[in-house]
């Protein structure tokens, strides 16, 4: 897989891609990230990305030149399968999504600043609006950084033990159940019996219970999307 990051703000992506998990992604040939800064398109000496909106208003707005003359030179190197804009009032970002962009080759995002994006690159470049959240953060950065790190660890490979994306919370429209480590008691806090007695199957019936009463008090809406969806 090949993600392509279209930012003014470039340095704001450094460290989510320089830890952990998405680091070892790509230093295992997994997964290429590639950030581009948008100011590197602009068409003036002083390098500006933005302008006022027209009609007057609070706030400044990303023009269409730069944006439009960095997408077309990705474009030309590549086909895409989605380019996508983080937006507010896009789709919700669930873990059926990044399950579906998971199977993608190539990706674009692009990160909206200030008030947006000019109107006219959603509707001609964008093919996909995505949102993290009910909630405007300051730039499209950090939320095309959660899109990313959602994707890329359910690559094959990327996470060592594959079944544990697999059981994340949400894969089955749970969220997880509780879990243990050692010590098995501590300040006389126990682990579970059930956890200790090497029964597979009595373990796994006991976490799918424990899972289910979790979203019944934590998350029911996932109960009743599933019931709604049956």
């Amino acid at each position: 897989m090949r993600i392509d990051i279209i930012t003014c703000l470039p340095k704001l992506l450094e460290s989510p891609f320089s830890h952990s998990i998405l680091k070892r992604a790509q230093d295992k040939g997994l997964v290429e990230v590639h950030v581009h800064d948008l100011r590197q398109y602009s068409t003036n000496k002083h390098r500006t990305v933005d302008d006022y909106a027209y009609g007057g208003g609070a706030g400044m707005v990303l023009m269409i030149e730069p944006v439009s003359a960095c997408i077309d030179a990705l474009k030309q190197e590549r086909d895409y399968d989605e380019i996508i804009y983080m937006s507010p009032d896009g789709q919700l970002f669930t873990q059926n999504v990044a399950n579906e962009l998971s199977i993608k080759t190539n990706l674009m995002i692009l990160c909206g600043h200030y008030k947006g994006v000019d109107e006219r690159v959603r509707e001609h470049y964008i093919t996909r609006e995505i949102s993290i959240g009910d909630y405007v953060l300051s730039g499209g950065e950090l939320a095309a950084a959660v899109v990313s790190d959602a994707v890329i660890r359910l690559l094959p490979g990327v996470i060592s033990d594959e079944t544990s994306a697999l059981t994340d919370s949400f894969q089955d429209g749970l969220v997880a159940p509780p879990v243990y480590t050692r010590p098995a008691e501590f300040k006389g806090w126990k682990v579970p019996d059930v956890l200790l007695s090497g029964n597979e199957k009595k373990i796994e019936e006991w976490r799918f219970q424990e899972a289910v009463a979790r979203t019944k008090e934590r998350r029911p809406n996932l109960l009743n999307d599933s019931a709604e969806n049956s």
